[in-house]
């Protein structure tokens, strides 16, 4: 941002968990931006790690509780999504899958939702940690997404699904959709 008054770019591709996060916790925070769509599959792309800035900037609401055992669940759970199962299913990976890129994606997702689900009935109230929206569930919702696609099995992830359908009931969940992004290809849009 060059003012004060100027409003953030945030360079995004429709269906990147990684802009889908920066969506939500922009909409959560009512904070306006412009949007420069990047085109993944064609040129690659610059992913930036902005939502702790957002956090530092714009504490209201926060998206990491004060209580510092919930804080430190958020981010376990955070780093959990976003460094051991999202990658798995970065396009580099996919293509060097090549046939067997499906399976490869669901076995990923699936490994790493085991865990999760462990975890999440030992911290979930209405969300990820305990009943507020936190940069936990920022991270979860694309990630079920990507499950989808990939025709992941979610029967063995009850606390998954539930938290997904709660998170995705929410104005700022449903605003950042992809299916609604101005890059989104017609026969994706909703």
């Amino acid at each position: 941002m060059s003012s004060a008054a100027a409003k953030p770019i945030l360079y995004s591709y429709f269906r990147s968990s990684c802009s889908w996060r920066v969506r939500i916790a922009l909409a959560l925070k009512g904070i306006a931006y412009d949007v420069v769509p990047v085109n993944l599959l064609k040129d690659g792309g610059q992913q930036l790690a902005i939502i702790h800035y957002l956090e530092d900037t714009c504490p209201n609401p926060r998206l990491l509780p004060q209580d510092l055992k919930k804080r430190a669940q958020v981010r376990m759970i955070a780093d959990h999504i976003v460094s051991g199962i999202q990658p798995l299913q970065n396009l580099s990976i996919l293509k060097q899958m090549g046939e067997k890129k499906m399976e490869w994606a669901r076995n990923c997702i699936a490994s790493g939702f085991q865990a999760l689900e462990q975890t999440l009935q030992h911290t979930a109230g209405c969300y990820c940690v305990g009943d507020e929206v936190s940069m936990a569930d920022l991270c979860l919702v694309p990630q079920v997404f990507n499950a989808e696609r990939f025709k992941v099995d979610m029967g063995p992830y009850p606390t998954i699904t539930r938290i997904n359908k709660a998170l995705l009931e929410l104005e700022a969940f449903k605003v950042s959709h992809p299916s609604l992004q101005p890059d989104t290809p017609a026969e994706l849009r909703a």
